[in-house]
């Protein structure tokens, strides 16, 4: 059982109710989505809604937590582990940034934050979705490429954290503040770029 399983109830029309909030959190937003369209959405009534997510954050993390997980999914099917780091890490800070980047990314970033007090358990159900997934993934690989000789890396899990750390200078903080409202394709690659050669310089052989 999650953590947000105690305050969700199970039944017959779940997957219908969340897949009608996805369709309308990924049209309108958190703030935008209203419970009469997504109990529309959904074709069900807004007791049966409400019976299932008393609240519309939880209902909001499920549908975040769900993409999150295919997400990961995606990612990580499209990682070779025969491949030269420099080709993985570059398509894995692609697949990250791009995610991080999307306005669903940013959203459930600031509502992770925004609700830390009051449902500390919202931000703990993402990052075992998802990103503890990509992680994991990422640790993997990159013991596979210190095998081969192809890096020299002591602590994976550092090594893994660095690497994310390195896709978000910039770019990302300034989304998070409001001081950018979008990233141009060509300023997606410079970070890149500079996240990977950084990573390299440090850690290969």
């Amino acid at each position: 059982m999650t953590t947000t399983d105690a305050q969700i109830t199970r039944g017959r029309k779940f997957d219908q109710v969340v897949e009608g909030a996805r369709e309308v959190f990924l049209r309108d937003g958190f703030e935008g989505a209203s419970v009469d369209d997504i109990a529309r959405a959904a074709g069900v009534s807004k007791a049966t809604l409400y019976s299932y997510f008393p609240d519309k954050r939880l209902l909001f993390m499920e549908v975040a937590t769900a993409q999150c997980e295919r997400q990961a999914k995606t990612s990580i099917d499209q990682i070779d582990p025969t491949k030269p780091p420099r080709e993985v890490l570059t398509l894995v800070a692609h697949q990250f940034l791009g995610f991080i980047y999307s306005d669903m990314g940013q959203r459930i970033f600031r509502i992770c934050v925004a609700e830390s007090d009051r449902f500390p358990q919202l931000g703990q159900e993402f990052y075992h979705s998802g990103p503890m997934i990509m992680r994991a993934a990422m640790v993997d690989y990159l013991q596979g490429a210190v095998d081969r000789k192809e890096l020299n890396i002591v602590d994976f899990d550092l090594a893994a954290d660095q690497f994310a750390e390195l896709c978000k200078a910039d770019l990302w903080p300034k989304l998070v503040f409001g001081i950018i409202q979008s990233v141009a394709p060509e300023e997606k690659e410079r970070v890149i770029t500079g996240a990977v050669e950084t990573f390299l310089a440090r850690y290969g052989c």
